[in-house]
């Protein structure tokens, strides 16, 4: 296992530098959790692909409706169905 953080939080500017690496190395990639966890910095593959897995996760209850969505202008919350 290499060695960084085993912190589960995630700065913004992380996730954007994550965000970036993700496009850079695809599917296809080899070795893409370690490259994405050296562009994102102190972040060992492990915690890069497990970031990857949530993200992937709720991008599929998004799409799926089930996901609530937050109105800022009154707080309230509804569950909105996405449509591709």
């Amino acid at each position: 296992m290499a060695s960084g953080s085993m912190s589960s939080s995630w700065t913004a500017k992380e996730n954007k530098t994550f965000e970036k690496a993700l496009a850079v190395y695809d599917k296809d990639t080899p070795d893409r959790w370690h490259k994405i966890a050296r562009a994102v910095g102190g972040k060992t593959a492990e915690e890069v692909k497990r970031h990857y897995e949530l993200l992937v996760e709720d991008v599929r209850r998004i799409e799926a409706g089930q996901m609530p969505y937050y109105r800022p202008s009154n707080n309230r919350v509804f569950t909105q169905k996405f449509d591709a």
